[in-house]
């Protein structure tokens, strides 16, 4: 019988698997290098061996603890997250403590329309945040249209609701198996992330100013924060420019000044819209929260979103900034993160069934 491979399509047909393999080995190859400078930890997509005959690192007890705990975190991240979420959960409850009753009081108390709009504030920061990521792969040299790159950013989010990291790593993932010829490789893609982060610690940095007297911050906590972002960013903008191949062309958006301009205006807006969120829902379920308060619940849901606590993140940082009126202050933690679940959920089914629409352009490069 003659090969398969002889015919002019069985030729083209094995190519495109051998390429496809080719990538998929590359990209393994890619995220563990990745991972190996410090860019990141997806224990979901790329598992590094461990080296055989290497030496035992000397290094100080808390050391070794941190070192323990982020390869349990690499080899079972669901399970930490889980371990962590609980372990927030029953500090909550101590929490709470002589206090169930106004946690009842205060999610029954919060109105249905609050709600919705929770939602809906949820969902267009969702569609604002998956566009800021889609300039950032148009500009590391990604030709991936909107109707593949939103799907594939919806999943991401939802596995936000577990850990930030292993979000990002399904949405990699997700965006790499929908559209692998037209998008870029894997470390370059977790590269796009590092620009929306700068000029959110940045914008973070410079909100803290107004919460040195509301949380009694030292005065020279938020001018050394601003200080190290605008420096981080500067440092970024010129590895940009000076490095264009490998993973540095995740950095490709910060180059030019149309695309760093485009970048922080939605990421203002982004996180205009989480403000306004949780400003409606701390006063929905009757907690006296000023725009300020709103700004501080932000930040200290962003700080622990770093740490693998799951849907728990919502309650903790409520009843850390708000701890002198701890029922309705969980209360709204929780809701805020219902409503990020179902904002999650609607954004995810409605980008799915918009993806079986006619596409439309793909994402602009951005010109450097």
């Amino acid at each position: 019988m003659a090969d398969v491979r002889s015919h002019p399509a069985g030729a083209r047909a094995g190519r495109e698997a051998d390429a496809a393999r080719d990538r998929a080995f590359e990209d393994a190859l890619a995220l563990e290098r990745w991972d190996d400078e410090g860019g990141g930890q997806f224990g979901a997509i790329a598992r590094r061996p461990r080296r055989a005959g290497s030496p035992s690192n000397p290094i100080p007890l808390l050391g070794r603890a941190a070192t323990k705990l982020r390869l349990a975190w690499r080899r079972h991240p669901t399970a930490v997250s889980v371990a962590g979420s609980l372990a927030v959960v029953v500090a909550v409850v101590v929490a709470l403590a002589g206090q169930r009753a106004e946690f009842v009081t205060a999610l029954d108390a919060a109105p249905v329309w609050i709600l919705l709009v929770a939602a809906v504030l949820q969902i267009v920061w969702l569609a604002v945040r998956s566009e800021t990521w889609s300039l950032c792969v148009g500009g590391a040299g990604g030709r991936v249209t909107r109707r593949l790159l939103y799907p594939a950013a919806s999943i991401g989010y939802l596995g936000n609701l577990l850990n930030g990291q292993f979000g990002l790593a399904v949405r990699i993932s997700a965006l790499r198996r929908s559209a692998p010829k037209e998008s870029p490789r894997a470390s370059v893609l977790a590269a796009t992330e590092v620009p929306i982060l700068v000029v959110e610690a940045a914008l973070v940095a410079l909100m803290s100013f107004t919460l040195v007297g509301p949380l009694g911050l030292d005065w020279w906590i938020p001018p050394v924060g601003l200080a190290v972002t605008v420096v981080a960013m500067v440092g970024l903008r010129q590895l940009a420019r000076d490095r264009r191949d490998g993973v540095w062309r995740g950095l490709a958006v910060l180059r030019g000044m149309s695309g760093r301009n485009r970048i922080i205006g939605l990421v203002v807006v982004a996180m205009c819209l989480q403000i306004i969120r949780n400003w409606f829902v701390l006063n929905g379920v009757g907690v006296d929260a000023s725009v300020l308060d709103s700004v501080a619940l932000l930040i200290a849901m962003s700080a622990l979103g770093v740490l693998p606590v799951g849907p728990s993140i919502g309650a903790a940082s409520a009843v850390i900034v708000f701890g002198a009126d701890t029922g309705a202050a969980a209360a709204a933690g929780a809701l805020l993160t219902a409503t990020a679940a179902l904002g999650a959920l609607w954004f995810a089914a409605s980008a799915r069934l918009g993806s079986a629409r006619r596409s439309p352009a793909p994402v602009a490069l951005v010109s450097n």
